[in-house]
């Protein structure tokens, strides 16, 4: 059996549309392509929104206890992998300058410092710019990730003002 999709008018078989009970054949009236097109730009016209709703719902217990109980698994770690792997292709600039503070440490060539904003001795370094790799601010973990959700959200503020202004 085929059925045509309401959004593309294309004919196609009835596995190429999602299940739906309360329709008269049991599927949903828009074919699968055009369901993900549509679920992907409303996502995308909506980002804020569902940045929040996914990190709320990410901090359920239920689903907070079951990541956990991922990450002991084979699965987990051969795509943690592939994952480091992607972010080091592309962060070239960044992982440049993570091995240069490293091996500066571990040389003697660069001492780690008290956290600049609270004097924690537990410290990261932070690059204000890559290619200047051994100038960074020390920064304890917290204060670290503090600055780089603040920065992100700036940067987040100005991506929608360039929009707002491009759309008017």
């Amino acid at each position: 059996m085929s059925k045509v999709c309401f959004k593309c008018g294309v004919g196609k078989p009835l596995e190429a549309f999602y299940a739906h009970p309360k329709m008269a054949d049991g599927r949903l009236g828009k074919c699968k392509e055009c369901t993900r097109a549509d679920v992907k730009s409303n996502r995308e016209s909506r980002k804020d929104y569902y940045q929040l709703y996914d990190r709320k719902r990410a901090s359920i217990p239920k689903r907070a206890a079951a990541r956990e109980v991922y990450r002991m698994t084979d699965a987990y770690k051969e795509a943690h992998r592939k994952a480091l792997k992607k972010w080091d292709a592309n962060n070239r600039d960044r992982r440049k300058a993570q091995m240069a503070v490293s091996n500066a440490v571990r040389d003697g060539r660069l001492a780690k410092q008290l956290c600049h904003v609270c004097g924690d001795a537990n410290v990261e370094a932070h690059h204000p710019d890559y290619s200047r790799p051994l100038d960074v601010v020390w920064l304890c973990a917290g204060h670290h990730s503090q600055l780089h959700k603040e920065h992100n959200e700036t940067i987040r503020q100005l991506k929608l003002v360039h929009n707002h202004q491009t759309v008017a």
